[in-house]
């Protein structure tokens, strides 16, 4: 019999107010729900345990500044280590798919974390994907967001990593934080392409929904042939979710599981806590399990009006349009204190809105032929007055960007401790699992 793992982790000792969307009663009502449907008597379901995630994992994927120690991150290594659990499972063949039920949520959270942004500090879903390549070998693994709010972390993480195919189905960011993931972002100079963003129209609905993802998500993944498919599975499409307007039922939901059919769900948002997340999560799960969903029904009616499948149709072929007229807008300098090469650069700002502030980026990607290139990230807030550095050699790099992330590390690392340039420098070496920390007056750390 095919196994279908749940895992449940509320963090009732993590808390963002007692009247925030994101609290602590929020999974409480999906677990009593599952229980007195008889969900968890079902022979294929087995529940697993959380673990804490361990900081190695973590540091392997996101650079957290100015230190792991002077961020609360105990609940956010639970909800991490909760997808590892997960993870491990289906690798070992012990389970079939999963579906971790956890909070807090993780796909605003980028390459680089100064604190919390749109509820999330850690990303689960990439912390899970990158513990799959490094443990287990996995190479090409594709993650489908369907959380009403665009995953711009997880976007931001796997931007310059060709390996790994990110989509992201939204409702348009024009009227809904945080503000991105339009068809224009494609990925970076070395993955071009492997970013796929569908911002739809609010009221969108399950028909909008399914459309989208029959002609263009299922077709982008038949193409893809990953070995791992995940799931980033947002239930704030909802049709009574407070903070967004999609219009989706939990049958619905239902629908886009059985369609997408991930190995691995990992909740995201989703804020009517009553009348929404116990029926989408049972539906989520059932359809998970080959269960019958159909029958699943909220207690409350659609406050909106779907649009059309007619013009929702049109709308699709005018957004298809548009992405392939694209083209690879990236600028190249040389930046002769990087090493005298070429490097692909951009300059950005993120904007941490639960903590109120800004922080600004230099990125800079070597251009290869090869693999997803070494990544520099110099990365400033300011209530710090030191810039920090994530310096990333990508999984399966070639021999030249392996070479040439460990000279930027070593010429970074001396340089700082004769100037001060730097407060923290983090090395992420994927290619050999080896990460590292230098932090002024500490020296290196080895996870």
């Amino acid at each position: 019999m095919k196994k279908t793992a749940l895992m449940f982790f509320p963090a009732f000792d993590w808390s963002l107010g007692s009247t925030h969307p994101e609290r602590e009663e929020r999974l409480l009502y999906t677990q009593e729900q599952l229980f007195e449907e008889g969900v968890m008597d079902l022979p294929q379901i087995v529940q697993l345990n959380p673990i804490v995630a361990p900081l190695k994992a973590v540091c392997r994927t996101q650079a957290i500044f100015p230190s792991s120690e002077e961020q609360d991150l105990e609940a956010h290594r639970i909800a991490a280590g909760s997808a590892l659990v997960m993870g491990d499972a289906w690798a070992r063949q012990e389970i079939h798919n999963g579906f971790a039920l956890v909070r807090p949520p993780g796909h605003h959270a980028g390459a680089v974390v100064w604190g919390n942004r749109g509820f999330c500090t850690l990303n689960n879903e990439a912390i899970l994907i990158n513990h799959l390549r490094s443990q287990y070998g996995y190479r090409k693994i594709a993650v489908v967001d369907t959380d009403v709010h665009h995953g711009d972390g997880t976007q931001n993480i796997f931007w310059h990593d060709p390996n790994v195919l990110f989509i992201s189905l939204h409702q348009d960011g024009r009227t809904l934080y945080p503000g991105s993931g339009f068809v224009d972002e494609l990925g970076g100079v070395n993955a071009w392409g492997q970013t796929l963003n569908i911002p739809m129209p609010p009221g969108t609905g399950d028909d909008g929904y399914l459309y989208m993802l029959e002609h263009w998500v299922l077709p982008k993944l038949q193409e893809f042939q990953p070995d791992v498919v995940i799931n980033s599975a947002g239930q704030d499409n909802h049709y009574s979710d407070p903070l967004a307007r999609m219009n989706v039922s939990a049958r619905g939901y239902g629908q886009i599981t059985e369609l997408v059919r991930p190995d691995i769900a990992v909740l995201e948002g989703g804020y009517s806590i009553e009348t929404a997340l116990p029926y989408v999560n049972l539906a989520i799960l059932l359809a998970l399990a080959g269960e019958d969903y159909s029958q699943v029904q909220e207690p409350s009616n659609r406050r909106h009006t779907d649009v059309s499948l007619k013009d929702f149709k049109q709308y699709y072929q005018d957004l298809r349009a548009k992405q392939e007229s694209q083209r690879v807008t990236w600028d190249k300098e040389r930046v002769k204190h990087l090493l005298n090469q070429e490097w692909a650069h951009e300059d950005y700002s993120v904007y941490y809105d639960t903590e109120g502030f800004q922080e600004t980026r230099q990125e800079y990607v070597r251009p290869c032929a090869y693999c997803g290139g070494t990544v520099v990230i110099m990365s400033k807030v300011r209530l710090h007055s030191d810039v920090c550095v994530l310096v990333r050699i990508p999984f399966l790099a070639c021999e030249t960007c392996r070479r040439t992330g460990l000279d930027v590390w070593q010429s970074l690392s001396e340089r700082s401790q004769e100037s001060h340039r730097y407060g923290s420098i983090l090395l992420q070496n994927q290619a050999d699992d080896d990460i590292r920390l230098w932090k002024r007056y500490e020296g290196v750390t080895k996870f």
